[in-house]
């Protein structure tokens, strides 16, 4: 879920707004619906539907001054009877244009799962993207981890942390044949120890996780593949989320059209 693990490059779909295409409402103020299909919705690394696919929706209203906000929303599915379906954000922020190379965006985000309340949270990020280069940083709160019962039967109480942190860097550029290419490298720390091996013997409070993106604009529509991964171990997996297979390597497909 977005809510608990909050920066993947689909969050860059914010980034640039001087580029989106948008429906202008007046000289000041402009609209921009982007509905999404992926494969698997894939969250900092970590899938948030068990590797199923997922239908994305994106709308914003923007300022002339660079002011945003908007509403994005996914269904989501974590598995052992979790009453989580979908997951909205509510998001407002500013986006600032400093040069023709360098912008700057900074956003609030609050987080409601209908039907699971218990994963309701809130964040602030900053990315800056200076010549294709991207840093970025996030701060969250009131984060949980999903609820589960494992193969014997156990009930476990997700990870509850009251704080989580995440820094990036990434690089995107156009290449030829007006192919897209996108980069990103993430830590996520979760500021306790939320991370078990087999054995409950050792744990670490933080990882991290990757991702490759191509993407091409065709018929309309801008198609997207992306190689995805995190350093979690299946264990470690498995006593996060409840499963050992949705935070490791995939390939993910995707297709957007923004209006």
């Amino acid at each position: 879920m977005r809510a608990a693990f909050r920066f993947a490059l689909a969050g860059l779909a914010l980034l640039p707004l001087a580029s989106a295409q948008a429906i202008d409402l007046n000289e000041q103020f402009s609209l921009v619906i982007t509905p999404t299909l992926v494969s698997d919705y894939r969250f900092s690394g970590i899938s948030q539907t068990m590797g199923d696919p997922a239908a994305q929706l994106n709308v914003m209203l923007s300022h002339a001054s660079g002011l945003y906000a908007g509403v994005w929303t996914s269904n989501v599915d974590f598995g052992h009877d979790d009453e989580a379906r979908q997951e909205l954000e509510y998001y407002a922020g500013y986006y600032w244009q400093i040069t023709d190379d360098i912008s700057l965006d900074t956003w609030y985000t609050q987080y409601d799962f209908s039907g699971a309340s218990q994963y309701n949270q809130s964040d602030v990020q900053a990315t800056l993207d200076a010549y294709g280069v991207l840093l970025g940083a996030k701060y969250a709160s009131n984060v949980k981890g999903p609820d589960y019962e494992d193969e014997n039967g156990n009930w476990h109480t997700g990870a509850q942390n009251e704080d989580l942190a995440s820094a990036f860097i990434g690089y995107r550029t156009l290449l030829p044949a007006e192919i897209g290419f996108e980069a990103r490298y993430e830590y996520v720390d979760y500021k306790d120890e939320a991370f078990w091996n087999s054995d409950f013997s050792s744990s670490r409070s933080d990882y991290r996780d990757w991702e490759i993106k191509l993407t091409r604009d065709l018929l309309g529509v801008t198609w997207g593949l992306s190689y995805i991964d995190t350093d979690l171990s299946k264990a470690e997996c498995l006593n996060f989320m409840g499963y050992d297979d949705v935070c490791s390597a995939t390939l993910m497909a995707s297709a957007s059209k923004t209006f």
